[in-house]
């Protein structure tokens, strides 16, 4: 056999070449539809992308970031307990989170003097680790708090690694209260401590309040970079060198479960500040970056799911340029976790680190296609995100005259619709929920939300304060109200599933179904594929359930749901429903008795509430 050039027989890879093996699947579908998605700052994703230049991207100083645990129990000995073990076990950075901050959620280090923080931190060794501090309107009394604790263990401040953590627009933004003075009151924090020899962060822009209130990722870096420069600004009218101010902010990021938009955003970051940089005449610096995984995409349910989530978070974080990240527990949402949940936290960076080794390469996500295109749409987008924010007054005008929350509510709304038809799918709330789940263990710690004070002396200004919200809350209510039945009656409420025909025919819809109302805490009723509609009927009112569900295809449909329903709604379901779209149908069907349609993008929220509402 003749010899041919490998280029025949392995003809290169093409962009053409690909989209004619799309055409040939897709069968006439549209493209942009099936395979082109959206972020919720109009972004468009593509499924393939041509490989790109690598850009210069600022980056962390080499080497891996930092585990950073929270310390965020109210008492002194558990929580120096728990600290002690975090770092025995891995961690290098700690994240001191006090009572009455926004992020404490009713817990938090109700310390009070430096004898109680000096409790909290008995045996860990302040030189050898980063410290984060996080206090919301307290912020200034945290940090002269471990001022005085590292005064009485005789450590220079200039050998430590410090973020004071100071926020006050943060805190503004999440409580809607901000002294007038505060911009003089961290500059003078800064100069108090500087003098002391203090050569590490003062201020921090946190980007935590906007993302919980479901800011798109653009707005979150706006917000961020706007908050930022704000406290650049208050330290140079403060006196201060504006190299130094510009040493003394650090930005802190939410890393959620999409891999792709989050290290994009960290490295988008990187390049807005530095931008910011090159506008004030100075040499470019790496910014200190800090990471916190998502608190709105934590579940309650399947707490075991957040495990990937803030794996995948903290991972990305990571490859992304952050120089932190504090990755939130898996039962977070459930309580104070305990020793076990932090070591899996731990652990679970490590193995990232140390195993997996993503730390070694600088920036990982250099030269690919779509890493590149959405980091420089982000850095875009999020630039003209932050100049409309500058042009209403700046960060603190924007926020007391609402108009940045408006612009977070009306991607909430969407984000919220989203959540509604599963088109943004949670798993273990909305998609494959687990009603046989077991309990998880948090310490036995009521939460007791501290009083939240503003920042900043002075005259206290106002605004409307960002709500903190989970995704999956809605959902949760549900399965909330399903428990209380099971446990006043022993049953959770139910759904009799009325299978049409063979399992073969039935058998997609109706696994599809026990999902669906399973996201409710509906339990179904399964059973064979039904003939007759009669014997359907007798086998509803032998189930117990008050609602029901038929599940089959289209042509059963056609020939058999009409009658079906007649014969569930004599027998006395009050509500009834059918798995899929009705078609030509719709009328006959409604006629029939049938109350609603479970389909893929249905209103499934209302769908459930509903139906929860009859089957109890």
């Amino acid at each position: 056999m003749e010899d041919r050039p490998l280029a025949d027989l392995f003809p290169p890879a093409t962009r053409e070449r690909w989209l004619g093996l799309v055409d040939g699947v897709l069968k006439g579908g549209d493209f942009e539809k099936r395979l082109v998605s959206k972020t919720a700052d109009g972004i468009r994703v593509e499924p393939l992308y041509e490989p790109a230049a690598p850009v210069a991207q600022p980056m962390r100083a080499p080497g891996p970031w930092r585990i950073a645990q929270r310390v965020d129990h109210p008492q002194a000995e558990p929580a120096q307990a728990l600290a002690l073990a975090d770092l025995e076990g891995g961690a290098d950075a700690l994240t001191l989170v006090f009572s009455g901050a926004p992020s404490a959620r009713g817990y938090g280090l109700s310390a009070a003097t430096v004898e109680d923080l000096d409790a909290a931190l008995a045996s860990v060794m302040l030189p050898l680790i980063a410290i984060r501090l996080d206090a919301g309107g307290r912020g200034v009394e945290a940090a002269t708090l471990l001022k005085g604790v590292a005064e009485r263990r005789g450590e220079a401040l200039a050998g430590l690694d410090l973020d004071l953590g100071l926020d006050p627009i943060g805190t503004f933004a999440a409580t809607g209260r901000l002294g007038a003075d505060f911009a003089k009151d961290l500059s003078d924090t800064l100069a108090r401590f500087d003098e002391a020899g203090f050569d590490g962060r003062v201020g921090l822009a946190d980007g935590r309040p906007y993302h919980e209130a479901g800011a798109s990722e653009a707005v979150e870096l706006a917000a961020s970079l706007a908050t930022a420069v704000a406290y650049l600004r208050a330290l140079e009218t403060g006196s201060h060198d504006l190299a130094r101010a510009r040493d003394a902010i650090a930005i802190l990021l939410v890393a959620d479960a999409d891999e792709f938009l989050t290290i994009a955003k960290f490295r988008a970051m990187r390049r807005l500040w530095a931008r910011v940089e090159a506008a004030c005449g100075l040499d470019p610096k790496p910014l200190r970056l800090h990471a916190e995984t998502a608190w709105r995409m934590m579940n309650r349910n399947d707490p075991f799911v957040n495990i990937l989530r803030t794996s995948m978070a903290a991972g990305s974080a990571g490859l992304g340029g952050a120089d932190s990240v504090t990755a939130l527990p898996y039962t977070a949402a459930l309580g104070l976790a305990d020793a076990f949940a932090r070591r899996v936290v731990r652990n679970s960076q490590i193995v990232l680190i140390e195993e997996s080794n993503l730390a070694r390469v600088a920036d990982p996500a250099a030269g690919a296609g779509s890493f590149e295109t959405l980091t420089d749409e982000l850095t875009r987008t999020a630039w003209s995100a932050f100049q409309a924010i500058e042009a209403e007054g700046g960060i603190v005008a924007s926020l007391r005259a609402g108009t940045l929350q408006a612009r977070i509510a009306e991607t909430a709304e969407t984000r919220t619709r989203n959540v509604a038809t599963r088109r943004e799918a949670l798993t273990g709330a909305s998609e494959f929920p687990f009603l046989a789940e077991k309990p998880v263990t948090v310490l036995d710690v009521a939460p007791v939300p501290g009083e939240a004070v503003p920042f900043g002396a002075g005259e206290t200004l106002t605004c409307a304060p960002l709500p903190s919200r989970r995704l999956a809350e809605p959902y949760e209510a549900l399965r909330d109200a399903s428990d209380t039945h099971l446990a006043a009656t022993g049953k959770r409420p139910r759904v009799f599933l009325a299978n049409l025909g063979a399992v073969a025919v039935f058998n997609a819809r109706s696994t599809f179904a026990t999902n669906a109302f399973a996201a409710g805490g509906i339990e179904a009723v399964n059973e064979d594929g039904f003939e007759e509609a009669e014997a359907a009927a007798q086998a509803f009112t032998k189930s117990e359930a008050r609602i029901a569900c038929l599940c089959s295809s289209d042509a059963v449909y056609a020939a058999r749901a009409v009658a079906v329903a007649q014969a569930l709604k004599a027998a006395g379901a009050e509500r009834i429903y059918l798995a899929g779209k009705p078609g030509e149908l719709n009328d006959a069907l409604k006629a029939a008795g049938v109350h609603d349609f479970l389909f893929a993008g249905c209103d499934l929220l209302a769908l459930l509430t509903e139906a929860q509402a009859a089957a109890r």
